[in-house]
């Protein structure tokens, strides 16, 4: 065994003697013989030249080096208790309780799928929901999973924000609107349509800000309707009342009697949408978090592939 792992080995035994607080205690912890700890730990001070315990028949007590050496040591070993951790956690498979924290619109997002491919996959995983768009406290109210849609995410260094899926936006309205009113060639001439518009969270309509190529344009219609719900824009929109702004694959949706809404100036698109997914910056997840992530990955990365 190369002296890199001789060393490293021997550390780990360092921080086990001094959780112990004695040769005798170690041995009863470890398994390994009281003289080979102290073999090694004497060994480990002739390599480095210098003390790492003053020995004594009551105590041990830490010199000025082993303090230093105690708080790298106590790394190595949390370290090796991680590896050790996850890998006895991948042969356990996933159950217990999974709080997720989905926003109010999650059709669009296809996570009814998500769900279906999860419970189907993971029956012993009991599934708690919350439909929210506001901003949860994951520790506080004990969420494992938040998924989120948007553009970018407010900075907070105590939690983790994955990367799901990018959903491409446009502009589309139902057969019928396009029928009675003259589709837009242009960006300008939306002002003479009717827009259905997502409201932000102070309750303003938000602009669209279309781009084609090197060109752009920001603005709304000189009709608006506004809600904060795609969902509900997309029904209004399949009625025929307007023009909304939404991804690709929930516009062209179709189900039971509905049709697909088509695309209003396909040359020009809308910014895109990530899809989160973000839990509490751990180490570690619990193996149903895992899984409920790497299904999400899946079903909503097929789709947004299938865009």
């Amino acid at each position: 065994m190369p002296d890199d792992a001789l060393h490293a080995n021997d550390l780990i035994l360092f921080v086990q003697v001094v959780d112990a607080g004695s040769f005798t205690l170690a041995a009863e912890h470890t398994g390994v013989p009281k003289a080979t700890l102290s073999r090694r730990l004497a060994a480990l001070e002739n390599e480095f030249g210098e003390r790492l315990l003053q020995r004594s028949t009551r105590r041990l007590v830490l010199t000025e080096f082993g303090e230093q050496m105690l708080h790298y040591a106590r790394h190595l070993a949390d370290g090796a208790a991680d590896a050790v951790a996850y890998a006895q956690q991948r042969r356990v498979a996933p159950q217990g309780t999974l709080r997720v924290t989905l926003p109010p619109d999650y059709e669009e997002l296809a996570l009814t799928d998500v769900l279906v491919r999860f419970t189907d996959r993971y029956p012993d995983v009991k599934l708690e929901l919350d439909l929210s768009a506001r901003r949860v406290d994951l520790v506080a109210e004990r969420f494992d999973v938040a998924v989120r849609a948007a553009s970018t995410l407010p900075d907070d260094n105590a939690l983790v924000a994955r990367r799901v899926a990018v959903l491409h936006n446009g502009l589309y309205a139902s057969p019928d609107y396009l029928c009675r009113h003259e589709a837009p060639q242009t960006p300008e001439q939306l002002h003479e349509h009717t827009g259905l518009t997502l409201l932000g969270g102070t309750g303003e309509h938000q602009d669209w800000e279309l781009s084609s190529g090197n060109e752009r344009w920001q603005g709304l219609p000189k009709r608006t309707l506004g809600a904060n719900s795609v969902g509900l824009l997309r029904t209004l929109a399949l009625r025929g009342l307007g023009i909304v702004g939404m991804s690709a694959r929930h516009a062209q949706r179709v189900g039971g009697d509905q049709k697909a809404l088509v695309p209003v100036l396909p040359g020009w698109t809308l910014p895109p949408t990530t899809i989160w997914c973000v839990t509490a910056g751990r180490r570690l997840l619990p193996k149903r978090t895992e899984a409920f992530i790497e299904t999400l990955k899946d079903v909503i990365g097929e789709r947004s592939v299938a865009e």
